[in-house]
């Protein structure tokens, strides 16, 4: 008989008849071996082991010997990739029926012996996580990351490798500790500090600046906390071209600076008549009067009238470079802020100075006997906010030496300083800690006591500490009752802080984050700049808000009849009537080429090469961020398509073909290609074509199932026929971000029971947060 003729044989019903015994814990039938070898051998055997799999070598144990291995079986037959497309596989039937034999099976067992899987019980808080602590704890904004070192990513995201602190990063925190306790505090500032802001070089500022008032242009908005109310100098420097001239400097400017909308200082730059341009801004400096606390410091230009040169003439909407974009008007380069030069005194002697005095001096001492009492009652309150839990008198003790030891040289609030700086440097903030009990054996799995798991919850949806409420319902042991996790989650989605959800996970699982780094070749694509860069952020964070805050299901991020846009993204998209920088609403129409994450310029833009674009990351993006079932690494010899003898006037789909005639290479390209070609009419900076070149784009495409079709709306169409796929994907993705660790084979039956309980929604995202939290990884954890 031939291999064909049994394949045929081997059916639904007999595929159903081999398998029913070998899921309930039996050796595998006799018969099975000859499934597995007409179906999979020939890529899965001992020899071969393609995608690292043998399942040859398995073939008479017992399904439950090898969890790990059928879950990749049931994750690769689910996205129907096993058999390959170009092979003879089972018909739908029998793929539905096997695949549920199999997860009742894993589920079960699951639901039997819970495992949530390995997570370190010691894990330092992010940057992220350490600056809105910071915010949370004491009001005090500051910019965390001039203060500390990049943070490694894994899996995705940057909260799972964090479990070290060197030495120089514990110096790095020390110094951090220190100066935002003295800015928390508002104490003696020591000698003037300086913060230099840089406008990235790239941006186009001819338009009005979100948050600046109407009637300005360009310059750049600075959300700075000033330590104390006092006397503070702002220093302006101006943008020079390579021949050190400042750029589009032709006429009289006027300069404003205004703290939040009020002004405080303006200037005028004219052009110098020696083109000595070295001293234009050598004398933009201003002592200005500044009230303590946060506050957005605006340095702007006033808009000229359109009758002047400065908006006579617009080749490209980016101008920022003499000899490609030449500014048609002066432009800001950086600004400096410095002080205080001089303090209020009037705030050191209240407590009603900064928002972070407010919180920290929730009582001043009326004399001073009572300095240490009310010290106690400063630091009790602050540590418990801070460890995320009551605290001992043991613990209390530390912060209180540090206190006592400065208040006799310089002073109750110095005490209080020093006191604040132990406890922004104790384990205890610094890090999340999960304490086993000791009691428990090793292997043990236990649930979580409602302190550490309201810890878990505030750092995966506000990427913060527990807030007042929070912590008291844990404290009452109230969390973990019947209805009080998903309260508490509904309750927190709808806080301003759940933002972090979306500038946190989503720029993270979107790769919204590598935009900074993104830089298209200008020859090419001489409209770029930096504010196409931040618009491409924000309308896919806007986006992805929108489906959050109106509790709508994720498979609207896939396909959506509306998007946001102001006026510059507007036009790079070829949208007519959005008119200003204000990001707004905009409903599209049915045969617009916007909507859908895989519509948006941001990913598109992310996922391309700076002078072309490729299927190739596209493709693997969709597999990894959509489907969730991204492709090995490539062997360490294959060649990069640059490398390959490949002529450059080839279309990008011929280009390709050639590279994947290397066997080694095709096994991956036959899987990313295909979506990535769909989204072809989009070049590499996300705006539509129907031309490359001198040939119209060729976007079929297709999925790893065999689904074939043309364009990103054909891809849409193909996603949402199977929307348990991306709901999973969402899933995942989300319980890496929440548990901080990579998903493993053990969680897999809580991954489906998530996207299950969150199909009778159609997969709102609140259910399948909710889902998350409710989950067996996220609740319990298993001693080591």
């Amino acid at each position: 008989m031939s291999r064909t003729t049994l394949k045929s044989c081997l059916g639904s019903a007999a595929m159903l008849w081999i398998v029913a015994p070998f899921v309930l814990g039996d050796p595998l039938s006799k018969d099975l071996p000859a499934l597995l070898d007409e179906y999979c051998i020939d890529c899965h055997d001992g020899g071969i082991k393609r995608g690292g799999l043998d399942l040859d070598g398995i073939s008479g144990d017992e399904i439950g010997k090898h969890p790990e291995i059928w879950e990749k079986v049931i994750r690769r037959m689910d996205a129907r990739q096993m058999p390959p497309v170009e092979e003879v596989r089972p018909d739908e039937e029998t793929y539905q029926a096997t695949l549920e034999t199999l997860t009742a099976y894993f589920d079960s067992r699951a639901s039997e012996s819970p495992d949530p899987g390995h997570v370190d019980a010691v894990r330092r808080l992010t940057r992220t996580e350490y600056q809105n602590a910071i915010r949370d704890l004491l009001g005090v904004e500051v910019d965390v990351f001039e203060l500390l070192p990049k943070d490694e990513s894994s899996h995705g995201f940057d909260n799972i490798t964090v479990g070290s602190l060197s030495p120089t990063l514990l110096s790095r925190y020390i110094s951090a500790a220190q100066k935002i306790s003295r800015i928390a505090v508002g104490g003696d500032q020591g000698s003037p500090q300086i913060r230099v802001v840089r406008v990235p070089a790239d941006r186009t500022q001819d338009e009005r600046l979100e948050g600046l008032p109407f009637g300005t242009r360009g310059g750049v908005v600075i959300d700075h906390t000033f330590p104390v109310s006092g006397e503070y100098e702002v220093d302006i420097r101006l943008s020079r071209d390579r021949n050190e001239e400042i750029e589009g400097l032709y006429e009289p400017h006027q300069i404003e600076v205004l703290v939040g909308q009020e002004k405080v200082a303006e200037f005028e730059v004219k052009r110098p008549r020696n083109r000595d341009f070295s001293k234009v801004d050598a004398n933009l400096k201003a002592r200005i009067r500044v009230q303590g606390g946060p506050q957005k410091l605006g340095v702007t230009f006033v808009r000229k009238s359109s009758s002047l040169q400065e908006n006579k003439r617009k080749p490209y909407d980016a101008q920022y470079n003499m000899h490609r974009h030449p500014r048609q008007a002066p432009a800001i380069f950086q600004v400096s802020i410095s002080g205080p030069f001089e303090a209020d005194a009037s705030d050191a002697k209240t407590g009603n100075g900064t928002p972070s005095r407010k919180k920290i001096f929730v009582r001043m001492p009326e004399s001073e006997r009572d300095e240490e009492a009310c010290a106690r009652e400063i630091f009790a309150g602050l540590m418990r906010r801070a460890y995320r839990r009551p605290v001992s008198e043991e613990e209390l003790a530390g912060p209180m030496g540090f206190f006592e030891e400065e208040r006799k040289e310089k002073g109750f609030e110095a005490g209080i300083e020093a006191g604040l700086s132990a406890i922004l440097v104790s384990p205890r903030f610094l890090f999340r800690i999960e304490e086993d009990p000791a009691e428990l054996e090793a292997g043990s799995v236990y649930r979580l006591d409602d302190l550490t798991l309201a810890s878990r919850l505030s750092f995966f949806l506000w990427s913060s500490l527990p807030d007042e409420e929070l912590l008291e319902v844990a404290e009452k042991g109230e969390l973990s009752a019947e209805g009080g996790l998903e309260k508490q989650v509904r309750r927190m989605l709808a806080d301003p802080r759940a933002e972090s959800l979306v500038t946190n996970f989503a720029d993270q699982w979107l790769h919204l984050r590598n935009l900074d780094s993104f830089s298209p070749d200008l020859r090419l694509f001489p409209d770029f700049d930096d504010n196409l860069r931040q618009a491409f952020k924000t309308e896919t964070r806007m986006f992805f808000n929108s489906i959050l805050q109106e509790d709508r299901s994720v498979l609207d991020l896939l396909k959506a009849d509306y998007t946001f846009l102001n006026e510059r993204l507007a036009k790079h998209y070829g949208i007519a009537g959005i008119y200003g920088s204000r990001f707004r609403r905009v409903e599209l129409d049915e045969d617009s080429k916007r909507g859908g994450l895989m519509r948006h310029g941001s990913i598109l833009s992310v996922t391309s090469y700076a002078n072309r674009t490729s299927p190739v990351i596209r493709g693997n993006w969709i597999l990894e961020n959509i489907i969730g079932t991204p492709t090995p690494p490539p062997p360490p010899d294959t060649p990069s398509l640059d490398d390959m003898v490949i002529s450059e006037s080839l279309p990008m789909r011929e280009r390709l073909a050639a590279h994947r005639e290397k066997k080694s290479c095709a096994v991956c390209h036959v899987l990313m290609d295909p979506p990535g070609f769909s989204l072809e009419n989009y070049d590499a900076v996300g705006r539509w074509r129907s031309w490359e070149g001198d040939l119209p784009v060729d976007s079929s495409g297709g999925l790893p199932d065999g689904t074939e079709f043309s364009g990103v709306e054909g891809l849409e169409d193909g996603l949402l026929d199977r929307p348990e796929l991306f709901a999973r994907t969402v899933a995942e993705k989300l319980l890496i971000y929440g548990v901080g660790r990579g998903v493993e084979y053990q969680d897999a039956p809580a991954v489906r029971a998530i996207v299950s309980e969150a199909s009778a929604s159609n997969y709102k995202l609140s259910d399948i947060i909710i889902g998350v939290v409710k989950s067996v990884p996220f609740t319990m954890r298993k001693k080591p």
